[in-house]
């Protein structure tokens, strides 16, 4: 095949293929579906809420854990008083006893009260956020050839609109 055969072959291709996009697509039951701009007349967006959604942080919780004084009083006391005992001899072991176990009892309520301690923990708190309005479509109205149609969108077309025009035989 030469050079001018082959030209003649692409460029009769592409006159057929425009003839016959000018002419329409079939469409459904044998008719023809071709592309035309509408003019776009309003556009109203359609609102609706989103998820419900809500912030949540961390926080960190020292917690006080109180002392429990009186178990170790009790036991200060009876150590003490045992030494004071042991410590005193005749008449005075009565008051070495009594000494040692009042002494031991106040030793013995600050050590418990010094070996209180702290917990620390982490606690998530969360608050829900206020319901924020989103755009969930736009409701467009449009004129092509005189005639006024309406449809949801899920884009705001602009000015104009592509349509798609499927000619077909009434029955």
């Amino acid at each position: 095949m030469t050079k001018s055969k082959i030209i003649l072959s692409a460029l009769a291709l592409v006159l057929t293929a425009s003839s016959a996009f000018a002419q329409g697509v079939p469409g459904p039951n044998g008719g023809n579906a071709h592309y035309g701009w509408a003019d776009v007349l309003r556009v109203d967006p359609v609102y609706g809420a989103g998820a419900p959604q809500q912030q949540c942080q961390d926080q960190t919780v020292v917690q006080q854990n109180p002392a429990n004084t009186t178990g170790g009083t009790i036991l200060g006391a009876v150590i003490g008083g045992v030494l004071g005992n042991t410590i005193g001899h005749g008449r005075g072991r009565v008051a070495t006893t009594a000494v040692g176990a009042v002494a031991g009892g106040a030793v013995g309520g600050q050590v418990a009260a010094n070996s209180a301690g702290q917990s620390v923990q982490t606690v998530t708190t969360c608050q829900p956020l206020p319901q924020q309005r989103q755009v969930m479509g736009y409701d467009v109205e449009y004129r092509y050839r005189g005639e006024v149609y309406q449809s949801r969108l899920n884009y705001d077309p602009g000015e104009r609109l592509r349509v798609l025009v499927n000619v077909a035989p009434a029955e």
